[in-house]
């Protein structure tokens, strides 16, 4: 016997809040991808001595940096995070009876990879160049693919938990787990040198604001 949905019906000042963050998140996303595609200086300067420097501990600290490979090939990568995504959806279906969510989720993933590959194609910004390299990773290099990916399956998978109720000590722990992977999976991708700084902050901010739109076509649009 399956579970009833208990979906609850939106809150109007949650789905402004979220309206809002997604247009302010916007608005970060743009700039920076205007910054990055028209090379100001200041900010390539700041991406290319944060990358030489965190390049030359990856070369040093040998360690480390298999860790960081472990992490973000078998961890925190995107298909990891959309295993984990296809994980919900089965769980939304067959133990809540939520269809309709469960189909928001799988778009609103997948509009995120659509989004992410056009403004990579739109960019066309090189990854870092190394002669000694740590790692490799191809395509081009703006928006982190890792960083985005993780910040929407992660986010989305979080807002579901509140949405339906869990409770506190689980929410406090997806969180604590949701925000290491996030900020990890950044960091590891600069560390590894396949991403410059703004290639990841650009990845956060992007799936960040593809969250905040999610939620705001979820309580707009569910039936």
């Amino acid at each position: 016997m399956h579970t009833p949905s208990v979906e609850s019906p939106p809150r109007p000042s949650d789905h402004h809040t979220a309206l809002r963050a997604g247009i302010a998140l916007a608005s970060i996303s743009v700039l920076l991808l205007v910054l990055v595609a028209a090379e100001w200086g200041p900010v390539i300067v700041l991406d290319r001595e944060v990358s030489w420097t965190t390049h030359r501990w990856a070369v040093e600290e040998s360690g480390l940096t298999q860790v960081c490979r472990i992490l973000t090939d078998w961890v925190w990568d995107p298909v990891t995070m959309r295993i984990l995504c296809a994980v919900a959806v089965l769980w939304l279906v067959w133990r809540r009876s939520a269809w309709w969510t469960a189909a928001w989720l799988v778009v609103a993933v997948a509009a995120s990879t659509g989004v992410q590959q056009t403004v990579k194609a739109a960019v066309g910004r090189e990854r870092p160049d190394w002669p000694d390299p740590v790692d490799s990773a191809h395509y081009a290099a703006f928006p982190s693919g890792h960083a985005m990916t993780a910040t929407v399956v992660l986010g989305l998978l979080l807002w579901l938990l509140h949405h339906h109720g869990a409770g506190r000590a689980l929410f406090r722990t997806a969180l604590t787990v949701a925000v290491v992977s996030v900020v990890g999976v950044g960091l590891t991708r600069v560390w590894l040198g396949v991403h410059w700084p703004t290639d990841v902050v650009a990845g956060w901010s992007l799936g960040a604001m593809m969250v905040a739109l999610a939620v705001t076509a979820h309580r707009r649009l569910r039936p």
